[in-house]
């Protein structure tokens, strides 16, 4: 049958629609007889199970949302899902059903509510059709959700959990742990649910708005909830955080901290002068407009002509062109026929990941407050030492997105305890309270938060993932201002501190370097972006500028680069006789080289040079173009980096350019400037005043500026525009590089052929030198040796003292004889000349330190230890050397006989390996070890790390590449997010509330058959041994410790195929090792557990029934047979000493 005209298509399969229909019919409806109240259906757990599997197998195996619109059009939500809900009454406790059902109707919420997902590169026309629709629907969703009147929802959903919250964590089993997870997920889904820009809702907006959500969540005890598993956190609970951080962020993000923390009065003062500001600015661009509003007369038309010189005139249309020159020349640059393309615009003032900023009634201002403030308190420390370790772990449930929301609370609620801490000096004078208020941010401030953000901001700058670096941004800004709080805040202990977090921050010199880097590589990556690179160059600088002043020693450890040593492997197979050339050229080669560090002292203002290039400037220059949009603030920090480059370093110049003079005098003088009533407009006015000045100053001593004024300036130019001439560097000169033989000879042979390659090159002098020093030398040393000898029998004065001079002969070392050139060309040679270098070292002479690079004045000495004789060997040997020089093979010159030496690897003064392993995969460790991090055995099973990501060193071949790589791994590491995302969806699905399922059943009865058979294999064995004359009592012996083994082998293996998930079971044996001994209540059977070992002897015997022949064997070989499987005890580290969370013992007694 053909469809009529006036029908439409409809977007689902009608047989699918019709099984969807008939589920929902099936689960019940209201009722006449019971005064309209809402009666499940005879068969509604069933028919929920249904629905979901339908929501499982059809919409997530296929990629479809043809059932979530079937039920969205079936309004199953509100009609159905929360009157079920609802009907669980409060004191209904023991309704077993109406608990099952309720659980049944939050598996389906949990899928419904889920966040969308618009991903243009995979959506395909059913997402097209279905996403607006279910958009709205999900907005329908949660006013309904929060707003219901019947019954508390969010604290319905609460009550399912509350009996498995209500057990330890040891005794959870994997349903209960499910359970906990679907609570919190939706919770986390109502919360996350926003409206989808740019389509308007037919409902209040009011009722889905943050005041609202805020509102429900305090109402029905959802934040009390939310405190309690976090302050718990670790301890009773697991995986359960990074949905708590979920919850919390979507809570809080975009909420003003200031605005939080005042009072009524405070609050309508600042709203008030926010309403005054925005009527002036509106007042200024009246003003503006009405210069150039339209009058009665302008229904005539204009054209003038405007003189450009040299006889040259455009023709200008239209009544503005007679306000002024500004106005035409605009029109005239607006009516050019050629226009550069440009790029799409990304400078957008609001994040898109964040939302517009959030506005709360005074109710949920008050409510929000209280539960940060408990926060705080109470569960702020626990939460995020806990995250960060998940985080670290890079665990199966842990996306990129929670990296950014970790940061992103961690520097809001930082933000929000400085603020309170300034409303609470305000109110009252602090008292001497057993605990400070930075002592409860400081999971934060340990060392482990520098590394984990350290990692985050290197890999977030190179994959370019901006919001995340963003974030961390922001995260690294918070930890500044706080530190800065606390060695201002007076108390010695928090000062102490502070000097301690401050030097573990500033001692790495990569971190000045990844500062500077992301200030001057500023591109388009949005406003949020530039805010938060402006405002950690200006935090940073300060702090470090403040803590440079007071630490004048101040040291930071800075990296370089050296050639990697040849590995000892390759040169172990080559045969000495005949090896193989080295390369000269992996001197350069940047893919063998290695990162050595040492200390330096740190110099303050060399370092902020680094912030006076075009890049940097370029940066705040964008920032500052958004001066109508900026409030005080932000015109200060960018008043300050001006000021400090203009004045403080004496680099005006980087200034001295069109585009920047015109923004500067638009923002005093220009037709839109900035406000007069704003507090940083005289600073401005006098900055902008002062540069011009000099810019002017600067144009009549240098008139080349002029040119220069049109173009960005590098240093050396700006250099010399500033001072007048060019930067003089003084180059550092290096040695010769060292040479050896390619053969093993003897010594009058390497002297042989180091005066043969200087005979070959013509250098007969510099052999002659030689000759000369050493003759001199030889005669020097024998008339001190002679007159060494003489010196005893003129001295002596008794017969004793000669007798025992002649048998203890004299131990005086003679003086070192000083090489000195007698030429300029000489002393550049003995510098230079790698093969005088070498002849010289052979023949005996040092230089003063050799183990520095030594200078061109440095000189050469002949060491006390060489004796007349041994001189005079080695001038024997230049002349023979002389006469006959040595000859080669295959007409070989002796130059061919040396190579260059390889640079010895300079081992790393952090790497405390010392047995000379190369480990060049390790990463890089930013900060001394912090000491050991706690860790529970029982969280083993369930948070195993995946492969360390190793980050790419600088200079690398890696480093180098291009666009369409970065591509290729952007979005394969997206292909893997999306997989962990279905995986982690798709498990929500797992028999949550299958009571009744036979899967366990089937699975405890394969588990008893095969125990069955090894049972019966056993004793058929036993059998066999019997009748063969072997005692079973050994047989029993040995045998049994494998059957128990092959238990706990099959429990395992049962085990392990289960995921970190919602509802897949799992084990949840929570305690430490210690306290499972202590209590005797693990289960595990023996061969399994890590102290079988110690256990598995004496169990032997008691399974013996008479005494073993050989006890030894029994104890000895049988137990080897476990050893393979068994875990030595881990050793407890001893107690750190600390103080209020803060670890102050030294690292250095590691």
């Amino acid at each position: 049958m053909e469809p009529s005209e006036g029908t439409t298509t409809d977007v689902v399969h009608p047989e699918v629609r019709a099984h969807i229909n008939s589920l929902v019919s099936a689960l019940g409806g209201f009722s006449a007889d019971d005064d309209g109240r809402y009666v499940l259906g005879d068969s509604a757990l069933d028919v929920l199970r249904d629905i979901k599997k339908w929501i499982r197998f059809y919409d997530e195996k296929t990629n479809r949302m043809d059932v979530a619109r079937c039920l969205a059009e079936a309004n199953v939500v509100e009609g159905d899902l929360l009157h079920i809900i609802a009907s669980w009454a409060e004191n209904a406790t023991d309704s077993k059903f109406k608990a099952r059902a309720a659980l049944a109707c939050l598996e389906i919420l949990v899928p419904l509510t889920w966040p969308l997902e618009r991903d243009l590169d995979q959506m395909t026309v059913n997402h097209h059709r279905h996403l607006p629709v279910l958009q709205l629907a999900q907005v329908g969703y949660k006013r309904a959700i929060i707003n219901f009147d019947a019954a508390q929802i969010l604290h319905s959903a609460v009550r399912v959990a509350l009996p498995s919250m209500a057990l330890s964590r040891n005794e959870r089993s994997a349903r209960d742990e499910g359970i906990i997870k679907l609570v919190l997920l939706f919770l986390r889904n109502v919360a996350m649910i926003s409206p989808p820009p740019g389509v308007q809702d037919d409902g209040d907006e009011t009722q889905i708005s943050r005041s609202a959500l805020i509102d429900a969540f305090s109402y029905q005890d959802i934040l009390l909830t939310l405190l309690t598993i976090a302050s718990n956190m670790g301890d009773d609970f697991n995986q359960e955080g990074i949905i708590v951080m979920e919850i919390i962020f979507h809570l809080v993000k975009r909420v003003d901290v200031n605005k939080l923390f005042m009072d009524d009065k405070q609050l309508g003062k600042a709203q008030s002068n926010e309403l005054t500001a925005m009527m002036n600015k509106e007042a200024a661009l009246h003003r503006s407009y009405n210069r150039k509003a339209p009058s009665r007369h302008n229904r005539w038309g204009t054209m003038i002509w405007v003189d450009r010189g040299d006889g040259k005139v455009s023709t200008v249309t239209g009544q503005d062109a007679l306000l002024d020159a500004a106005t035409r020349q605009q029109k005239m640059d607006s009516s050019k026929v050629y226009r550069p393309p440009r790029r799409p615009r990304k400078g957008e003032m609001e994040p898109k990941d964040l939302g517009p900023p959030v506005s709360l009634n005074s109710r949920a201002r008050q409510q929000l407050r209280g539960f940060v403030e408990e926060f705080l308190d109470s569960s702020f420390n626990p939460l995020f030492q806990h995250i960060r370790k998940k985080l670290d772990n890079q665990n199966d449930y842990v996306f990129e997105y929670h990296y950014r929301q970790f940061f992103y609370l961690v520097s809001w609620f930082l933000e929000a305890e400085r603020v309170r801490q300034k409303a609470a000096k305000d109110q009252k004078p602090s008292s001497a309270d057993d605990i400070r208020p930075f002592h409860l941010v400081a999971a934060v401030l340990n060392q482990q938060m520098f590394i984990t953000l350290n990692r985050a901001i290197g890999d977030s700058l190179e994959n370019k993932r901006w919001q995340e670096l963003c974030a961390a941004m922001r995260c690294f800004t918070q930890i500044l201002l706080t530190v800065q709080e606390m060695s201002e805040s007076g108390n010695e202990e928090d000062e102490e501190i502070a000097e301690n977090i401050l030097s573990r921050i500033f001692y790495e010199e990569e971190t000045h370097d990844r500062v500077a880097n992301i200030a001057r590589n500023y591109k388009d990556q949005g406003f949020e972006y530039l805010d938060a690179c402006t405002e950690l160059t200006h935090t940073y600088l300060r702090v470090l500028e403040a803590y440079s002043k007071q630490n004048v020693d101040m040291q930071v450890r800075s990296r370089r680069r050296v050639r990697k040593k040849k590995k000892a492997a390759k040169a172990a197979g080559q045969d000495e006789e005949n090896p193989v050339e080295e390369d000269d050229e992996s001197e350069n080669d940047q893919a063998n080289a290695e990162r050595t560090s040492r200390e330096r002292k740190f110099d303050f203002s060399r370092f902020v040079n680094r912030f006076t290039t075009q890049g940097v400037v370029d940066t705040f220059v964008k920032f500052t173009k958004y001066y109508q949009d900026l409030d005080d603030s932000q015109l200060k920090r960018a008043h300050r980096y001006f000021y400090r480059v203009a004045f403080k370093q004496n680099m005006s110049v980087m200034l001295f350019r069109v585009d920047i003079i015109h923004l500067f005098y638009s923002m005093i003088k220009g037709q839109e400037p900035l406000d007069k009533s704003s507090a940083m407009y005289k600073e401005w006015e006098e900055l902008v005043k002062q540069i011009l000045r000099k810019c002017i100053r600067k144009i009549e001593d240098r008139p080349q500026l002029i040119i220069e004024m049109l173009f960005s300036k590098l240093n050396a130019t700006a250099h010399y525009l500033e001072y007048g001439y060019e930067k003089q560097t003084l180059a550092q000169s290096k040695p010769a590089a060292e040479l050896e033989f390619r053969h093993i000879v003897e010594r009058d042979q390497q002297i042989a052929i180091a005066v043969g390659v200087l005979l070959d090159k013509n250098l007969a002098d510099h052999v002659n030198w030689v000759k000369s020093q050493l003759s001199a030398a030889e005669t020097e040393r024998r008339a001190w040796e002679a007159a060494e000898k003489a010196m005893p029998s003129i001295e002596a004065g008794e017969k004793e003292g000669e007798e025992q001079n002649a048998e203890n002969p004299s131990t005086k070392e003679a003086p070192p004889i000083s090489v000195r050139p007698d030429t300029d060309a000489r002393r550049t040679a003995m510098f230079k000349n790698s093969h005088l270098r070498l002849l010289m070292k052979l023949v005996g002479f040092e230089p003063v330190d050799p183990s520095v690079d030594d200078p061109p004045e440095l000189h050469w000495v002949i060491p006390s230890h060489l004796t007349p004789d041994q001189l005079q060997d080695s001038l024997d040997f230049i002349k023979k050397a002389e006469f006959n020089p040595p000859t080669f093979e295959d007409g070989k010159l002796a130059e061919d006989q040396l190579r260059r030496k390889s640079a010895p690897r300079k081992k790393a003064v952090f790497d405390d390996d010392d047995d000379g392993i190369d480990n060049d995969d390790d990463d890089e460790i930013l900060f001394p070890a912090g000491g050991p991090t706690n860790r529970k055995v029982a969280d083993a099973h369930l948070d195993k790390p995946k492969k360390l990501r190793r980050r790419r060193r600088k200079g690398s071949d890696a480093e180098g590449l291009n666009e369409e790589e970065l591509e290729e791994k952007a979005r394969a590491r997206k292909e893997r997010e999306k997989a962990k995302a279905r995986r982690f969806k798709s498990e929500l699905f797992v028999h949550a509330s299958d009571d009744e399922s036979d899967d366990d059943g089937e699975r405890w009865a394969e588990f008893y058959a095969n125990e069955e058979r090894i049972r019966q294999r056993q004793q058929q064995n036993a059998a066999v041994n019997a009748a063969k004359g072997i005692a079973t009592t050994g047989a029993a012996a040995v045998e049994v410790p494998k059957v128990e083994k092959r238990k706990a082998k099959a429990l395992v293996e049962d085990e392990s195929d289960n995921d970190d998930d919602l509802i897949l079971p799992q084990d949840s044996d929570d305690e430490d090792g210690d306290a499972e001994g202590e209590n005797g209540t693990d289960d595990t059977p023996l061969s399994s557990s890590p102290r079988a070992g110690s256990s598995s002897g004496a169990k032997r015997r008691r399974l013996s029934k008479e005494p073993s022949a050989r006890p030894s064997n029994t104890d000895g070989d049988v137990d080897m047979e476990d050893a393979d499987d068994e875990d030595l005890p881990a050793t407890k580290a001893a107690p750190r000493r600390r103080r209020a969370g803060f670890v102050v013992d030294s690292s250095d007694e590691e």
